[in-house]
């Protein structure tokens, strides 16, 4: 990852320079639900993955069974059914993951249009992961990164307000109103 530029200082006269030793090979994926639920918090549940086989071949991305676990994993987390608004991307609509959800009366998926990427709140959540805790920072190898990136994620976990915030930020609104604290 070529670390993201945010504002920095320098020497008057000097531009400032991010030395970066060279682009690595390795390849990460971070699939995230941003979860609402009327009357609790809002939440992020995130799996983060490191594919050591891309070179030879292997997938780098998420398969549609890693996104199956996640989407089990939020069920069970939450508690609740799920109504599962995702972008297109082509495992999401992967014959078997449709199959999947069929399958489960706790799950719904509704499909946002084609390149819509500003209806999509989890982009939002990448907005901010790389202007925090990515920013102005050049990692000293992958295991740096991965461990920067759960920090950050995890900062915004304990922040529903920045979740809301991704919300808000689509112009979309939850159905249900949310309970007001009494």
């Amino acid at each position: 990852m070529t670390p993201p530029t945010s504002r920095t200082w320098a020497r008057r006269g000097t531009t400032p320079v991010i030395r970066v030793r060279g682009r690595s090979q390795r390849r990460f994926s971070i699939a995230a639900l941003c979860c609402y639920k009327s009357g609790e918090r809002s939440r992020l549940i995130y799996r983060p993955k490191r594919h050591t086989d891309h070179k030879s071949g292997g997938r780098k991305s998420f398969a549609w069974t890693e996104y199956r676990d996640l989407l089990i994993a939020a069920h069970q987390q939450l508690g609740g059914p799920i109504v599962l608004v995702w972008d297109n991307l082509n495992v999401h609509k992967d014959r078997r993951m449709r199959a999947f959800i069929d399958a489960q009366d706790w799950l719904t998926a509704h499909h946002l249009p084609s390149y819509a990427p500003d209806l999509n709140p989890v982009e939002g959540i990448w907005s901010v992961l790389r202007r925090t805790s990515q920013a102005n920072t050049a990692f000293t190898d992958p295991d740096d990164l991965i461990r920067r990136l759960r920090h950050g994620l995890r900062q915004i976990q304990y922040r529903s307000d920045i979740i809301d915030g991704c919300l808000t930020a689509t112009g979309l609104t939850l159905t249900t109103p949310r309970l007001q604290p009494q």
